[in-house]
């Protein structure tokens, strides 16, 4: 080894020696915003529709289960329910039913019985204005 030389660690000669500011630029950062625009223009018309399509569901469910309370107030008592909070207080439900679309419980469409039977609801429909996905009024569920 020659006079007046260093002795120099392996790692400190084998790295890079840095040269300025390090970060990304304007052009990567734009880059990579536009790949992450169009991912969410693909994804986002899917997950609408999966909101609808799970929002029509639930509608059909509760009533569904809520014309079955009705129909089980019938034959325990001979009568149809006079409110649908008269289901609830009876146990029935346990709640009033929420209509999805509309997301109130309020805005039930009662029909009441056609053959002259005691009692007012004889039938709920949806109150909530438009189309279903299979171009079914939510009204006709």
């Amino acid at each position: 080894m020659p006079i007046g030389e260093t002795i120099r660690p392996a790692a400190a000669a084998a790295a890079p020696k840095r040269q300025g500011p390090t970060g990304f630029t304007l052009i990567e950062l734009l880059v990579v915003l536009t790949i992450i625009a169009s991912l969410l223009m693909l994804s986002l018309p899917r997950y609408m529709r999966a909101l609808d399509s799970a929002a029509q569901t639930v509608l059909a469910e509760n009533l569904r289960l809520t014309r079955d309370a009705i129909d089980k107030h019938f034959s325990d008592t001979g009568r149809y329910p006079d409110s649908l909070e008269q289901l609830v207080d009876k146990g029935y439900l346990r709640s009033l039913p929420l209509d999805p679309v509309t997301d109130s419980t309020q805005t039930w469409v009662i029909e009441g019985p056609a053959t002259g039977a005691a009692g007012r609801v004889f039938n709920l429909r949806s109150g909530a204005a438009g189309l279903g996905l299979g171009g079914k009024p939510y009204a006709a569920m």
